[in-house]
Parts: structure tokens; sequence; C-alpha cells
């Protein structure tokens, strides 16, 4: 959505305008099942009324939704194609929950370098269907595509290279394709749009995983070497809509990630900052009171929840567990999924966590004043959690 000089045009932030762009990229009509109509005329209807969006927010948040619905033209077509895609059988066998900031996406990469696992990878998150012209097996031009965004990103906010490690490569969150649904809490996660995510509350969100589950068909469609291997799904998501992943996956174990709320809540709070200036002028303290209490009502509804549910299908991680010995909180999951805990899974993970330390990153740096937060109020509002979980 750039002129050929190089400067941002205005972009129409309309279902119908959104929809003919990806046809016209895709050379495709057919969109499957148009469920995700209402919940995409929602999140468009906030956008355009408290998104905040810069020009080139603008351009950028357009690109995301075209480029999700081109990527759904291209699966569709794909399965008419080759039907045989929907018979593919899919074992997720963990998922992986929590606050953000918990640790849990160094915990899903560990997880995912065993022998017998797998996980979606970020440029598949990008664009979960192949690029014209791709061949089976290479997606370079995907990994291409991704490893641009992550540079564009960086070069907008370089302080996301301290807080998310970005690797085209790397297994990150299902909610990338979730969101392209309009059923996910990237979409708030990206654009500021407080009513969506108040909307999103009370939507009935099965449809989404419904299709998720289709597009993990797709991915091992795409590459049968995953055909043997057990997926495992992570997202700060997955916490305040626990019960929709858990019915969609009633086979997975559902790992919950767990660190003080005293520093999980500063810094993804900075995260989001960080994110929000990539399409918006959202205000540090405008951040802050949205996300500490949208984070308090994430923790209400899935206690709640995780009742319902059943403590059968959890495991509890301890964020400060892993720091002292993550090959041990490794095995504990991967033994309980069906692993087997072995020498060639020692091997495997001590080969990732050596190449996978912290410091190997820059320092994410953030503080409470910076966003209007207080940590009387933050202790407050989490002491049933940090109760029982952390102190």
């Amino acid at each position: 959505m750039v002129t050929r000089d190089g400067t941002a045009e205005t972009v129409a932030l309309s279902r119908d305008f959104l929809i003919q762009q990806a046809r016209d990229r895709a050379n495709l009509d057919d969109l499957g099942d148009t469920w995700f109509f209402e919940p995409m005329d929602r999140f468009l209807q906030a956008l355009n009324a408290e998104g905040k969006l810069t020009d080139a927010g603008r351009a950028a948040t357009a690109e995301v939704v075209v480029k999700g619905l081109t990527s759904r033209l291209r699966m569709v077509e794909d399965i008419r194609l080759h039907p045989e895609i929907l018979d593919e059988k899919v074992d997720v066998a963990g998922i992986i929950l929590g606050l953000p900031r918990t640790g849990s996406t160094i915990f899903q990469r560990l997880l995912a370098s065993a022998p017998g696992m797998t996980a979606m990878r970020w440029y598949e998150l990008q664009n979960f269907a192949p690029l014209p012209g791709e061949v089976c097996g290479v997606p370079d031009e995907r990994r291409a595509y991704a490893q641009s965004m992550i540079e564009g990103w960086l070069e907008l906010a370089p302080e996301l290279a301290s807080i998310h490690p970005l690797d085209p490569d790397a297994p990150d969150e299902e909610i990338l394709v979730l969101g392209q649904m309009f059923v996910s809490t990237m979409v708030e996660g990206m654009n500021f749009v407080p009513s969506f995510a108040k909307w999103l509350n009370s939507y009935d969100q099965a449809k989404g995983h419904e299709d998720l589950r289709t597009i993990l068909k797709y991915l091992q469609w795409q590459d049968p070497s995953r055909r043997s291997s057990k997926w495992i799904l992570k997202s700060p998501s997955n916490l305040p809509y626990a019960e929709v992943a858990a019915r969609a996956f009633p086979e997975a174990l559902l790992i919950m990630t767990h660190r003080d709320p005293v520093e999980t809540v500063p810094s993804y709070v900075s995260m989001q900052a960080a994110l929000y200036k990539l399409t918006s002028s959202v205000t540090d303290e405008e951040v802050g009171r949205f996300w500490f209490s949208r984070l308090v009502e994430w923790m209400r509804m899935f206690e709640e929840a995780r009742t319902r549910i059943g403590e059968d299908r959890f495991i509890d991680i301890d964020y400060r567990e892993v720091g002292r010995d993550p090959m041990y909180q490794g095995r504990r999951v991967l033994e309980r999924i069906g692993i087997p805990v072995d020498d060639r899974l020692d091997a495997a993970l001590t080969e990732f966590l050596a190449g996978n330390k912290r410091e190997q990153r820059p320092l994410h740096e953030y503080s409470l004043e910076r966003f209007g937060l207080s940590e009387t109020a933050i202790k407050r509002e989490f002491a049933a959690y940090r109760q029982r979980f952390i102190l």
C-alpha cells in the first residue's frame, strides 16, 4: 500500500476493499466459510474509531489483513485441488499459556527442539500458504518476506530486539494466524482497539480454532516430515480464552508458565508500547492504563476457566525453575506428553540451550513509572495468583 515514489497512500480500511485487494493479489475468489466477517467488521469499526493510526500504520495494518486473506484464498484453493489435506492427522500434544513475559517463548522453542516435536514457524505464521512459484519444501520467498518484516519492525522499534527474539525459522505464537481471522489477542496486541477487546470476550471463537486445526493439517501436508511429530502451540492469548483452546484440542496438555506479575506486567506493557509504535500514536499512559486492566481481566477469566477445565489437564512451570534447570523442566513436560526421555533428547535440548542464552540478546529495560503503573496496585490485583503460584 505504498506509491511508486515511496510515500504511503491513504488506505481504505473497509471489508470490501481489503477482500478485493486479497482476491486481486491471489487471483482467486473463494474464501471458504466466511464466518470471520463478523469479527472482521467489529475490528475494522473499532480500528477506524479509536486506533489512532499513523499513515504508515494504516498501510501496514492493511497489509497484515490482506496477507492473511490471501493465505486463506490460497489454502482454500489448495484444498480444492488436494482434498487429502483434510485427511492429515495432527497431534497437538501441548499448549503453553500463562501471562505474557513468563518465559513461554523460550520454553516453547526448547520443547519444539526435541526429537519428535514440531511447531508453527514465524515465517509460516506470516504466510501459511506457499507463495506463487514456491518449490515444495523450499519456502525461501516466505522466509525472505518474514526477514524483511523483522528488519522493518526493528528499524521502527529497535527495542523489540531485547523484548522478543525474532527469527523467521523459530517457533512462535499461533495467535498470528488466529489474528488473521480476527479472533485472537494479536489483534489488540498490534492495534489499539479497546472496544474490540471488550467485544471479543463474549464472542464464540470456536470457528477460529477449527480453522487453526485445518491450517496445521495444511502445514503438515506441505512438510510430510512432520507427520510423525507432536505439535506444541503457545500463546498468552490462551490465558483468557483457555476453554476455547482446551475444547479445540482435547488431547493437549495445558502448560502454564508462571512469573511474578510485578515483573511481567511492566515488561509486557513495554512490549505493547513498542508494538503500537509500529502503527499508531498511542501514549505510554494510554498503553499502561489499557493493558494493566486487560491483564487483570485475563487472569480473572482464566482463574474461573481453570476450575471448569480441571486440574488434570495442567502442568505448572515456574520461570525461576526454568532459569535454574531448563533441562529438567523440559523433560518434565516432554515425558508427560509421550516423548522418550533419553540421551538423544538430552543432546537436542543441550544443543538448543547452548545457542539460545538470554545474554545473547540486548537487555530489556522498562519501568513502572513510565506507564503510570505501581507495584502496590499490581500486588493487590494479582494477590490470589501470586499467593498460589509465586509466593
